[in-house]
Parts: structure tokens; C-alpha cells; sequence
């Protein structure tokens, strides 16, 4: 017999097990047609889409790259949370309990319906998990055993006047054997049904949880073989000599002067990669152009491809943070895919869309600028982009911000004007333009770090798109401004003022505490400001300074 509080764990816990199971069921669902319709994925989607910005700034600002595995978690907590409440709920009525289950799938194949690409297929995920949640609540609720009735104390006691040996009634006169019903809380009387065991409830939970486990392995293993690339790139028509060996490989902690892909930053809304099938993808580029047409990505490939070295930085990266890498990109000039379309005289800007929905709105003049690379990618690093970074085919925009230039997973392209449409993150007001602010960055060492006193080695990077890097210098312990030694050029296209500039400093330090401060010069003259600027609404501004310690 369990005691009431033993009573409230179990069905706290079959609410659990029961919403497990069924989201487990509606991963795997959803891995066979859709990742992003998963009943927490889409959820998380949606809590994305109406968290304000700052919330949004903040996040990045304070778990970086873990944003998305700590949301995912947190939609996961709250719903088991409500779960036990279902659970809990259904120990005296099931109908509650198994209402406010319903209500969380509901909620579920509410945020799947309300992407901009859903179809009626992306409710199947939640069917799935309202039938495996719903039948699995039930299931193990008949299985809890039994609790002892609040008057089984009573029934057991003789009755005061009863004499020795003398059968035990019930308030009505009958027996405990003869009763056929017991009473529960309210006054309703219901049919007694047989004592069900610990050990059975037990290995149904167990058995469940294995079915669980099954169904969200199965899932996952699903999702990766359908991320596999296996696509064979044509060489460029335009091919570029091999980068120069970088200050990397002279000075440890500087960053790699070509970011590896595995290594490059992501900054994204998804909290699923799209998966997309190269074979069926087709880029649309339409809108107020003279002949709008349609391009596979077979015909994409056969056209005239250029290698590029892009440097790329996000619009939330603080001073001194870590959304900002370096690629050598493979792709076709934005401007030879926009002028087949022939655009208007009056269009002014181009809104990219990806694949989920995603929108990009980008100005026409910075896309068709012959003195600058705008690119329509398939490649990087000499492979086919990863799919985090956008495969088949994504946007890269040498000198603005991501967030108006970088559209992954693209798949239109549509000519308009700015005052006709507004794009994501426009339209939660950052700006439209967004050049990229020229910074610079201590690598290492690193900062509040201990170091041996005397010769010390300061590195790291610099950019200042599209201009180029001119000079870097540092300033230590606020003393007087050191012109450092630049690294090699990315002098291996038309526009190397795109790519970032390591550089490296060698100064003596005594015992104890000091500061660097950093900041570099463009091609141009201008000399990197240090005023300090939020990254909203279009990019942090200031100098990147560190702190160490000699010892």
C-alpha cells in the first residue's frame, strides 16, 4: 500500500514518463518528415521568434554558442514540470490530468502550425504525441498500486459494542468482503478494483522508458544520416593561390589566419539545421525584375564559379568576442545572378528568403557593387558548406553585418524596395544597413591570466572591411601607442581588404599587473574609435582591453 505522498510521486511520475514517451515518439515522427515540426523544437522556435530583443542580445551575450542546447533544455524542464502537475492532477480526477497533457501537445502543434512553411503534415509530430502520451498515461495510471482508503483504519477496528468473535460491519451493515464499493474524496463511491503491484507498475516504467529511449535514438540516428553531404564541387573558374602560412603557426593562442569550418562561429535562430535535398532545391530570384527564372543547383554548379576570402563577423559580437571568422568561400558573383533578372530602376533592395521561412533584406547597390564580392556560396574551405553554415547554397556580403547579408539555406531572391518590406531582424528594429565597424582583438594572451614576468609575446586580430588593415597598434599599462607587426595579406583576389590581418607584439613585463589596450588604422586613414557602443542596433564599437598578471 502506498501512503499519500508516495501516492502523488508516482502519478507525478507517470505524468513525466507519459510525456517522455510521447515526445520521444513525435522526435521520431518528426526526424522522418519534418526536425523542425519536433514538438520541442518547434516550441523553442516559437519562444525565439517572440523573445524581445534584448532578451535575444542578452542570451548570446551570456551563454554564446549554448544558447540554443539552454533553451531547449529550459522547454524541456517546464514541460515535465507541467507534466507531474497532469499527473498529480489525475489522482483523483484522470480527466484533469490527462486535459493539461492535451493542452501542452496542443500548444506544440500550435507553434509547428504557426512557421511560415508549415503544411497539415507538420501536425503529425503532435498527433503522435498526444496518442503515445495520452495511451502511456493511461496505461500506467491502472498500473499505480493501490493506496490504502482513508477508512480502512475504521473497517479494520471492531466496533465498540461488538462482542469477541462477532463479524465486522460498515456504517450500512455489510461486510468488508461484501462491500462493492469504497468511498473516495467528494463523497462518490466507486467499484474496488483489484490491488495492482509495485512490481509490476515498476517494470512497465521501466519497459516504457526503454521505449522512450528507443524512439529518441532511432530519431537522432535518423536526422544524421539525412545531414550526410555527399556532393563533388567543380573546381573554380577562377581559382586563387593557397592562403600564406599564418602567425598561428609562430605564436600560440593567435587564431588561425582561415578559421577551419568546424571552428566557425554560428549565430542563427534555428534550433534545428534545415535539411535540404540538393536535387530538389531550386533558388527563385523574382520580384520587381524584367524576367524573373528559376536555377537548380546542378545549373547553379555549371555556371562560373570565383574563390574568395571573406571575413565575416555577427552584429551581437562584442568587443573582443568570438563571432568572427575567416573562409575562403566558393560561389557566383550576387551581381551575374541578379542582372539576369534585369531589376527596375526603382528597386533598392533585395529580400533573400531561406528555406524555413527566414527572411534577409540586403540593399540592391551593395549586391550589385562591382568593387565588392557579394557571393551566392556552395562552398567553403575548399567543401561543400556544412549544413549549419547553409547547405546547398547561402549568402556571403563582404563589409555588412550578417544579419543583412548572410542568408544560409537560401532559396529566393526577390527585388523590392525597402519602404515595401521589412525582414526578421529589421523588423525588431535594428538598422538596415549595418556596415561592419572596423576592430581588432587580444587573442592572447589571455585576459586575468597569469604569465612569467619579461618577454611576453601580445597577438591577435584585426579587421576593417572593406578597406583593409593599415596598422595595428597596442598601448601597455596606458603608456604611449606601439605600432605591432602584421601577419601575412590575403593578397590573392581583387579585394583584400575583405579578409582579417593577424598581428603580434613582443614587450618586456615586470612582476605584477597590466593592461593592453589595442586598436588598428584602415587603409583609408581612419583610426578605430574608442567609444563604447552596444552591439544594438548596428554593431559594438570600442576598444578591446585585457588585464594580466606577471608573476
Amino acid at each position: 500500500m502506498a501512503s499519500p505522498l508516495q501516492s502523488r510521486a508516482l502519478h507525478a511520475l507517470v505524468g513525466v514518463l507519459a510525456t517522455v514517451t510521447g515526445m520521444a515518439a513525435g522526435h521520431l515522427v518528426a526526424a522522418l518528415l519534418d526536425p523542425s515540426a519536433s514538438p520541442v523544437v518547434a516550441v523553442g522556435s516559437e519562444v525565439i521568434d517572440r523573445t524581445p530583443t534584448p532578451v535575444k542580445t542578452w542570451a548570446i551575450d551570456q551563454f554564446g554558442n549554448a544558447d540554443k542546447p539552454i533553451l531547449i533544455g529550459s522547454v524541456i524542464v517546464v514541460t515535465l514540470i507541467l507534466a507531474a502537475v497532469a499527473g498529480i492532477l489525475a489522482r483523483r480526477r484522470r480527466a484533469a490530468g490527462t486535459v493539461l497533457l492535451l493542452v501542452l501537445v496542443g500548444a506544440a502543434g500550435a507553434a509547428a502550425m504557426l512557421r511560415p512553411t508549415a503544411t497539415v503534415v507538420d501536425l503529425l509530430p503532435a498527433l503522435a504525441t498526444a496518442a503515445v502520451g495520452v495511451g502511456v498515461f493511461w496505461l500506467l495510471l491502472a498500473r499505480i498500486p493501490a493506496r490504502r482508503a482513508p477508512d480502512a483504519a475504521a473497517d479494520a477496528a471492531p466496533a465498540a459494542d461488538a462482542s469477541p468473535g462477532a463479524p465486522v460491519t460498515s456504517d450500512a451493515g455489510a461486510t468488508p468482503a461484501a462491500r462493492p464499493d469504497v468511498m473516495v474524496p467528494g463523497g462518490a463511491r466507486r467499484a474496488e478494483r483489484p490491488s495492482a503491484s509495485r512490481r509490476g507498475f515498476l517494470v512497465l516504467a521501466g519497459a516504457t522508458t526503454a521505449a522512450a529511449a528507443v524512439m529518441a535514438g532511432a530519431g537522432e540516428l535518423i536526422g544524421r544520416a539525412g545531414r550526410a553531404i555527399s556532393v563533388a564541387l567543380p573546381r573554380p573558374a577562377q581559382p586563387i593561390p593557397a592562403l600564406p602560412t599564418g602567425l598561428e603557426e609562430r605564436f600560440e593562442g593567435i587564431s588561425p589566419f582561415q578559421t577551419p569550418r568546424e571552428d566557425f562561429y554560428r549565430v542563427d535562430i534555428n534550433l534545428t539545421v534545415p535539411v535540404v535535398d540538393e536535387s530538389t532545391w531550386r533558388l527563385t530570384v523574382d520580384g520587381d525584375v524584367e524576367e524573373p527564372y528559376t536555377l537548380s543547383f546542378d545549373e547553379l554548379l555549371e555556371m562560373p564559379l570565383v574563390e574568395r576570402d571573406i571575413t565575416m563577423t555577427c552584429v551581437s559580437n562584442n568587443v573582443g568576442g568570438p563571432y568572427v571568422g575567416s573562409a575562403r568561400w566558393l560561389g557566383v558573383p550576387m551581381r551575374e545572378i541578379l542582372a539576369r533578372a534585369r531589376p527596375s530602376g526603382s528597386a533598392d533592395a533585395v529580400l533573400s528568403t531561406a528555406v524555413d521561412g527566414f527572411t534577409i533584406s540586403t540593399p540592391l547597390d551593395v549586391l550589385t557593387d562591382p568593387g565588392r564580392d557579394a557571393l551566392v556560396v556552395v562552398g567553403m574551405n575548399g567543401e561543400p558548406l556544412p549544413r549549419e553554415h547553409g547547405f546547398p547554397v547561402r549568402m556571403i556580403t563582404p563589409g555588412i553585418y550578417g544579419y543583412v547579408g548572410a542568408t544560409k539555406w537560401l532559396e529566393r531572391l526577390t527585388v523590392t524596395r525597402f519602404d515595401e518590406v521589412e525582414a526578421y531582424w529589421t523588423e525588431r528594429g535594428w538598422d538596415v544597413e549595418a556596415p561592419i565597424k572596423m576592430s581588432s582583438r587580444i587573442d592572447t594572451p589571455q585576459s586575468l591570466s597569469r604569465i612569467p614576468a619579461g618577454e611576453t609575446v601580445i597577438g591577435g586580430v584585426a579587421w576593417a572591411q572593406p578597406v583593409g588593415v593599415a596598422k595595428v597598434e597596442i598601448a601597455v599599462d596606458g603608456g604611449e601607442w606601439q605600432e605591432c607587426e602584421l601577419g601575412p595579406a590575403a593578397e590573392t583576389d581583387d579585394n583584400p581588404g575583405d579578409y582579417w590581418r593577424q598581428w603580434f607584439h613582443v614587450t618586456q613585463l615586470d612582476e605584477g599587473q597590466h593592461r593592453f589596450v589595442v586598436r588598428c588604422t584602415n587603409d583609408d586613414g581612419q583610426v578605430q574609435t574608442d567609444v563604447k557602443a552596444d552591439d544594438f542596433p548596428n554593431g559594438s564599437s570600442g576598444l578591446h582591453n585585457i588585464l594580466v598578471i606577471a608573476e
